[in-house]
C-alpha cells in the first residue's frame, strides 16, 4: 500500500495544497502528517484530500492543542481525519506503526522492536533508514523554510520503502 507521508507544515498553504495535488494525483488511501502545522488554517486545504488522514501535534501547534480537548481533533471536511496527541500508535495494512514528531527518542523507539513504521518530523531533514527491524522516515519539511526545499514522502508498505517528491 502507498501512504502519503508529510511533516511541517509551519503554514505554508502554497507548499500544503501542492502536496494535496501530489497525494490526491497518487491516489493513495492514508495522508499522514507528523506535526508543525502551526494554526488551524491548515486544515481547510486539508479539506481537499481524497485519503484519509492521521495527523499528530508538533511542538508548534499550540493553537491547534488548545482546540483538541481531551481525545482526538475532528476534521470534519477530511475522510476519517483525525489529530491526536504524540506518540500515536496505529496499523495500516497489517503494519504497525508509531508517529512522533520531535526526533529525541527515535532511535530507542525503534530498536524496542514496538513498530514496523516509525514517522517523526521536527529536523526538517528528509531522511529514510532501517534500525533493527523498524524502517524510519521523516518525510523532510513541508514549508521549505529551513533548508530550502519542500519535500514529502510516499511509503510503500510492502516494500518498506519511501521515495521522496520534491515539491519547489
Amino acid at each position: 500500500m502507498l501512504i502519503g507521508v508529510m511533516s511541517d507544515s509551519h503554514d505554508s498553504m502554497a507548499m500544503l495544497a501542492k502536496a494535496v495535488r501530489v497525494f490526491n494525483e497518487n491516489n493513495l488511501r492514508y495522508v499522514l502528517h507528523a506535526g508543525d502545522y502551526t494554526s488551524r488554517s491548515a486544515f481547510r486545504i486539508l479539506g481537499d484530500l481524497k485519503a484519509e488522514f492521521i495527523g499528530i501535534i508538533g511542538n508548534n501547534d499550540g493553537e491547534v492543542l488548545t482546540t483538541m480537548g481531551v481525545g482526538p481533533l475532528l476534521l470534519n471536511n477530511v475522510p476519517q481525519g483525525r489529530i491526536y496527541r504524540q506518540p500515536h500508535e496505529f496499523t495500516i495494512d497489517n503494519k504497525k506503526f508509531i508517529m512522533v514528531h520531535e526526533h529525541f527518542e527515535v532511535d530507542s523507539i525503534a530498536r524496542s522492536g514496538r513498530c514496523d513504521i516509525l514517522i517523526y518530523g521536527h529536523t526538517h531533514k528528509a531522511a529514510a533508514r532501517t534500525c533493527g527491524t523498524t524502517y524510519v522516515l521523516n518525510p523532510g519539511e513541508l514549508c521549505g523554510c529551513l533548508h530550502g526545499s519542500a519535500t514529502v514522502a510516499i511509503l510503500d508498505t510492502q516494500m518498506m520503502e519511501a521515495r521522496f517528491i520534491g515539491l519547489d
